[in-house]
């Protein structure tokens, strides 16, 4: 039996083709931890689940991914659907802020939300006095609105006012085969090449 489907939405899948389920976590860098935890907490809603110092000698003689310093904090946030967002606090003056636009930067990260979680953040900003732009319509049908954390990290909040609930979030910015070559051809005219990137596409 052919283990491939079709989503209804121009893709294909097959059992076991993606090797990942999604996001343990996302490790970010803050030199004020307090500060950060009540932008999380109290304005985006996040609740803190862990808060730790990394141990003696883990920061530099045992390197297991985190900032080469030693007893920094390192604070776990859930950010929904059994995904973590995390900060370690960076000592103060030790390391210059990142520009987003950098090759290998990150520049910025996008929450999925409900139209209700979408209106809701809008006003705990407001409430708060930060700063947000949009809602903005960034594809047909599907609204964003951006911000900054205290650390300048640039979020965005993404809803499909049309779903209720949650949002299928591939499936709303899935494109058929045909609209996706379009573009790929800008970077190669190798048919073989194309087809091979864009076998999962109806």
């Amino acid at each position: 039996m052919d283990a491939s489907t079709n989503t209804g939405h121009g893709r294909k899948t097959e059992a076991c083709e993606i090797p990942f389920r999604g996001i343990h976590h996302l490790a970010l860098t803050t030199d004020n931890m307090k500060m950060t935890t009540e932008f999380y907490v109290n304005v985006l809603g996040m609740p803190l689940v862990h808060a730790m110092k990394v141990p003696e000698g883990v920061g530099i003689n045992e390197n297991r991914g985190n900032p080469p310093y030693e007893c920094i904090r390192h604070y776990f946030f859930d950010m929904g659907n059994d995904s973590l967002w995390a900060f370690f606090e960076i000592p103060k003056g030790e390391k210059p802020k990142t520009d987003r636009d950098a090759l290998g930067g990150m520049q910025h990260v996008a929450f999925a939300v409900t139209k209700d979680e979408f209106d809701a953040i809008q006003h705990r900003l407001t409430d708060q006095n930060l700063e947000f732009d949009g809602p903005v319509e960034i594809l047909p049908g599907i609204f964003s609105i951006y911000f900054y954390d205290p650390n300048d990290i640039r979020l965005e909040a993404c809803c499909k006012p049309s779903e209720r609930g949650h949002q299928n979030v591939v499936e709303s910015v899935t494109q058929t085969k045909a609209v996706a070559i379009r573009e790929l051809r800008t970077l190669s005219t190798d048919d073989n090449w194309l087809d091979s990137v864009t076998e999962n596409l109806e």
